[in-house]
C-alpha cells in the first residue's frame, strides 16, 4: 500500500512518469545498423565474448543509409589526395598534421580488416577494399603552385613518402588518359599521386561484420526493422531503451543496457537529447546531401583507374570536394564524378522532413544561429548548387573529364550528412566538420556525432570511444593483449617511424591482397625520384 502511495504521489505531484519495466536485459545495446556499430560490436565481442549485445536498426536491412557503397564515394580517406586536409597558413606553409592524423587512423582501420580476414569475419579482400590510386589535380599559376608546396611539405612525413608529383602532361596522361584527352594545350597543371591509395566498400564491410556476429545468437541479436523511440535513465544508473517493432504494428518492448551507444548516423542527435545527459547540450546538426554523375559505360570506365580529387570551391564543406572516381562495387567498375551538394530538412536519407526541427532546442538555438552567420558563405555555395542545372553540372565533369558526353552519365541521389553545429565561447557556436564522439561522465552512453572521413576511420574511431567509456577495462592486460592483436601498431604512432610503417603496411597489404611499396628514408626517397625523372 505504501508503495501504491508514493508511485501517486510521484505521478500527481511531482508529474514524473513510470517507466516501463524492461522485457530483457543486456550489456550492450547499438542503435544503427551501420560500419560504426559493427566495428564497435566486432570489438567488444572480441573483448569480452560473454557479453550479450543487441543491436537494432529501423531499415529492412543494415548498412542501408551512410554505410551504403552508393551513399558515400568509396574512398579510403588516408590524405592522399584531399586538399582540404592540408591547409595552406597564413605565412604560406602547408600544415600536413589534419593529413598525418588521417593517413594513421586509416592504417588502423586496415589493420583492423585484416585481421578479421585472418579470422575468417571478412571474406574475400576483393569484395570489400581494391586498390585504386589516389591522385590530386588542378590546374592555374596558384593551384599549381600550391600543389607543389603542399607535395614538398608531405615529404617530411615519412607516411606519404612515394608520392609522384608532375607537371607534365605527358606523365599524367600515361596516370589519368580520360583527364587530359581534349585539354588545351599549354594549359598550366598539376597532379600528384600515390598508387597505395584505396577504393572500399563499406556497405560490404558492415554486412560481412555483422552476418559473422548474428550467427552467435546467444550473445549477439541483430534486430532489424526496429526503431529506439526513447532513451532514459534507470535507478541504477543503467538504460531503458523503449524500442518499436515497426514490422509487428510498432509494437513496443523496453530493453535495460548498461552500456548504450548511438551510431544511428543523422538520426543520432535526436536520441542524444532523449538521454538527457548534460553533454548533448548545446550540440545541433546541419544537414548536407549529395548527388553524383555515374557512368557504367565500360568504354569509358576502363580507361580511368583513379580517384582524382580537385580544389573545393569557396565556401564549401569537406565533403563536397569534387572528384572522379573508379569505384568497385559488387564487382563491377563504374565512374562516379561529384558530389553536387543538395539540401534537406531530413537528417537521413530516409528520415523525415521534420528532422532538423525536431532537434533544435532552447540549448541550441543560440549555437545554430550565430554559425550560420558565420558560415553565410556556405549558404550561398548550398544555394548555387540548388540552382545547377544538369547542363551546369555536366560541365563541372568536364573541367576533370573533358570529352564526356551527356548520354554516359545518369545522377544518383547520393547519402544524407548531418554536419556539428556546437556551443563556442568565443563566437557563439561553430560549424565543425568532422566527427565528433560525445558521452556521458560515467562512460554508460556515447553517441558519434558528424560526417566525412567517417567510414575510413570506424575502427579508430571506435577505439577511442572505448577509450573513453571503458576506462577501467582498457588499461587492464587481457584487453590491452587483445587489442595489441587485433592492432598490431595499438598504441604506436607510425609517423616517421620507418621501421614500424613498413612492418604495418606490410601485415596488412598482404592480409589485404594490397600493394606495400616499402617506405624509404627522406635521402632514398629523393634519390629515386630523380632517378625516375631522370628516365622519364
Amino acid at each position: 500500500m505504501k508503495k501504491l502511495l508514493l508511485s501517486f504521489l510521484c505521478l500527481s505531484a511531482l508529474g514524473c512518469a513510470k517507466q516501463p519495466e524492461p522485457e530483457k536485459s543486456v550489456d550492450v545495446l547499438l542503435i544503427g545498423g551501420g560500419i560504426m556499430s559493427a566495428s564497435l560490436g566486432t570489438y567488444l565481442n572480441e573483448l569480452e565474448p560473454s557479453w550479450k549485445i543487441d543491436l537494432y536498426e529501423r531499415l529492412p536491412a543494415v548498412a542501408s543509409e551512410s554505410s551504403n557503397a552508393w551513399n558515400n564515394a568509396g574512398t579510403g580517406h588516408s590524405a592522399l589526395a584531399e586538399l582540404n586536409y592540408t591547409p595552406e597558413k597564413e605565412d604560406g606553409s602547408i600544415d600536413i598534421s589534419k593529413a598525418v592524423t588521417i593517413n594513421e587512423s586509416f592504417e588502423i582501420s586496415k589493420q583492423f580488416w585484416a585481421y578479421q580476414v585472418e579470422q575468417g569475419v571478412l571474406k574475400d579482400p576483393k569484395s570489400f577494399i581494391n586498390n585504386v590510386p589516389h591522385m590530386s589535380f588542378v590546374w592555374g599559376d596558384k593551384n599549381t603552385a600550391f600543389l607543389k608546396k603542399r607535395y614538398e611539405a608531405l615529404q617530411h612525413s615519412s607516411l606519404f613518402r612515394g608520392m609522384e608529383f608532375s607537371e607534365d602532361p605527358e606523365q599524367i596522361k600515361q596516370w589519368v588518359p580520360l583527364v587530359m584527352e581534349g585539354r588545351e594545350p599549354g594549359e598550366k597543371i598539376a597532379a600528384t599521386r600515390m598508387e597505395i591509395g584505396t577504393d572500399v566498400n563499406f556497405g560490404e564491410i558492415t554486412n560481412q561484420l555483422l552476418n559473422n556476429l548474428s550467427q552467435k545468437k546467444d550473445v549477439f541479436n541483430v534486430h532489424v526493422q526496429h526503431e529506439v523511440r526513447d532513451i532514459k535513465r534507470a535507478d541504477d544508473g543503467t538504460w531503458n531503451v523503449v524500442v518499436a517493432d515497426l514490422a509487428n504494428g510498432e509494437k513496443l518492448s523496453t530493453v535495460n543496457a548498461k552500456f548504450v551507444f548511438i551510431g544511428a548516423g543523422g538520426g543520432a542527435l535526436k536520441l542524444l537529447q532523449k538521454s538527457g545527459i548534460p553533454e548533448a547540450e548545446g550540440y545541433a546538426g546541419f544537414p548536407v546531401g549529395g548527388s553524383w554523375l555515374v557512368t557504367r559505360n565500360q568504354d569509358i570506365v576502363q580507361q580511368h583507374q583513379a580517384k582524382v580529387y580537385g580544389m573545393a570551391s569557396v565556401g564549401s564543406p569537406p565533403m563536397s570536394v569534387p572528384h572522379l572516381d573508379t569505384r568497385v562495387i559488387d564487382g563491377k567498375k563504374a565512374l562516379l564524378f561529384g558530389p553536387f551538394a543538395t539540401f534537406s530538412t531530413k537528417f537521413l536519407k530516409n528520415g523525415s522532413l521534420l528532422d532538423m526541427f525536431g532537434t533544435m532546442t532552447t540549448h541550441n538555438i543560440s549555437p545554430m544561429v550565430n554559425a550560420g552567420i558565420d558560415n553565410f558563405s556556405l549558404s550561398t555555395y548550398l544555394i548555387g548548387q540548388l540552382m545547377l542545372s544538369q547542363e551546369d553540372r555536366m560541365d563541372s565533369l568536364r573541367e576533370y573529364f573533358p570529352m564526356a558526353r551527356d548520354e554516359d552519365w545518369e545522377m544518383l541521389q547520393a547519402g544524407q550528412r548531418v554536419q556539428i553545429i556546437k556551443k563556442d565561447a568565443e563566437k557563439g557556436g561553430i560549424l565543425q566538420f568532422g566527427t565528433e564522439v560525445v558521452s556521458s561522465e560515467d562512460g554508460s552512453i556515447a553517441a558519434l556525432l558528424g560526417a566525412s572521413p567517417g567510414a575510413s576511420t570506424a575502427a579508430p574511431i571506435m577505439l577511442h570511444l572505448m577509450e573513453r567509456t571503458f576506462k577501467d577495462k582498457i588499461k587492464s592486460p587481457e584487453w590491452q593483449a587483445k587489442l595489441k592483436e587485433i592492432i598490431p601498431s595499438y598504441g604506436q604512432n607510425l609517423n616517421n617511424n620507418l621501421e614500424l610503417t613498413n612492418q604495418t603496411r606490410a601485415w596488412s597489404s598482404e592480409r589485404l591482397q594490397l600493394k606495400f611499396v616499402e617506405v624509404k628514408p627522406e635521402a632514398q626517397a629523393e634519390d629515386a625520384q630523380q632517378a625516375e625523372a631522370a628516365a622519364l
